[in-house]
């Protein structure tokens, strides 16, 4: 079917547009022309709301709609993790895994594959945070799962996760070179995090290859005067991108905002938001803002997609297109998709959001559909 979106304006990814139509057949992005250029053959809905965007894209996610993945391995509560996703306007996520032992990973994976083969939708892989972290900077991860790497056990991985695996969380001070490049030649983006690297150690890791950084300022070494730390080497090199919960919680939205300025484009939201179990080896309590374990350590988000957004416009003062990107460009630039997702141009999915002016969600187009 072909169909011409028409909305008061349509941001492109790049660009704000005002009296144009976004031109879908086949669940893709064919063009945008002005609205009195529509070909005859082209069905037009004019829909009712302020701007038309791309959808966004989840790199951390552990679970919603009440279901954690790691306590109940099944496709239904993948299910559920995206229909999660789709409340907030996120139509691709990276189902992600906190330290465990490698044959919970391994199983993971194996319901990840499953759940995508049986036609499961916006599943993008999975995300293992760890087992490769620091101790010191384990924050709510299991300190009995956390180990150092050994190729032979990447190798495990990688064969299991074979075309699912699709990103990992390591500290690169408790990595040795071939690991790490081991990873990278596989084609696993990396992601240093849980780390209590020096400068020094950072940089190097960021010299090897590791391209971004994990949930800022959380469960790393901070930045000070003599010890520049983990945040001073991402906020010093100009090619490495980090995630950030902006959700006032897991960082002051001041501190979002003094980050933002530095880093410009290679700053990106995620949820990290997980769901209250309290069963499994992760036990997450709501606490109406946050999760915790019982004991209080702070242990996912109750945010959404759109509320990161929401918040990256309403608390820390980033202009909407930015903080569209935020949710939706960077982060599938960072996985090399930029011209499939977080854009709206031809050949892109027809993966959208409209918005009103309060940013409120009024629709997600999934491939151009409902």
């Amino acid at each position: 079917m072909s169909i011409a979106l028409i909305a008061r304006e349509i941001f492109t990814g790049h660009d704000i547009h005002t009296g144009r139509a976004v031109l879908v057949k086949e669940g893709k992005v064919v063009d945008i022309v002005a609205a009195s250029a529509i070909p005859a053959d082209y069905r037009i809905r004019q829909l009712d709301g302020y701007m038309l965007a791309p959808a966004f894209l989840d790199l951390q996610i552990y679970g919603g709609n009440g279901m954690l993945f790691s306590a109940e391995m099944t496709t239904e509560s993948l299910e559920a993790v995206y229909e999660y996703c789709l409340l907030g306007g996120c139509t691709q996520f990276m189902i992600t895994l906190a330290t465990n032992s490698i044959e919970k990973m391994i199983r993971g994976m194996d319901v990840a594959r499953q759940y995508r083969n049986s036609g499961g939708k916006g599943l993008l892989g999975v995300h293992l945070e760890g087992p490769y972290i620091n101790p010191v900077k384990r924050g709510a991860h299991i300190e009995k799962f956390i180990k150092q790497p050994t190729t032979d056990e990447i190798r495990l991985l990688l064969q299991h996760g074979r075309d699912i695996f699709r990103m990992m969380t390591l500290a690169p001070e408790q990595c040795d070179r071939e690991c790490i490049e081991l990873l990278i030649q596989s084609g696993i983006i990396l992601s240093a995090g849980h780390s209590n690297a020096t400068y020094e150690e950072a940089i190097e890791g960021f010299y090897q290859g590791i391209p971004a950084a994990t949930h800022l300022f959380n469960a790393m070494s901070p930045l000070q005067g003599r010890q520049p730390g983990f945040v001073g080497a991402v906020y010093d090199n100009n090619d490495v991108r980090s995630s950030i919960v902006c959700d006032g919680v897991h960082v002051d939205f001041a501190s979002v905002r003094i980050s933002k300025k530095i880093m410009q484009d290679r700053l990106f939201f995620i949820t990290d938001a997980v769901a209250e179990v309290q069963y499994g080896e992760y036990k997450h309590v709501y606490k109406g803002d946050r999760y915790t374990l019982p004991d209080g350590t702070l242990s996912g988000s109750a945010l959404t997609m759109l509320q990161a957004v929401r918040n990256g416009v309403e608390k820390v003062g980033i202009p909407l297109p930015e903080a569209l990107r935020m949710a939706a460009l960077y982060p599938a630039t960072l996985l090399g998709l930029q011209d499939r997702w977080g854009v709206i141009q031809p050949g892109a999915s027809a993966d959208l959001v409209l918005l009103d002016e309060q940013l409120n969600l009024l629709q997600v187009l999934v491939a151009g559909e409902e």
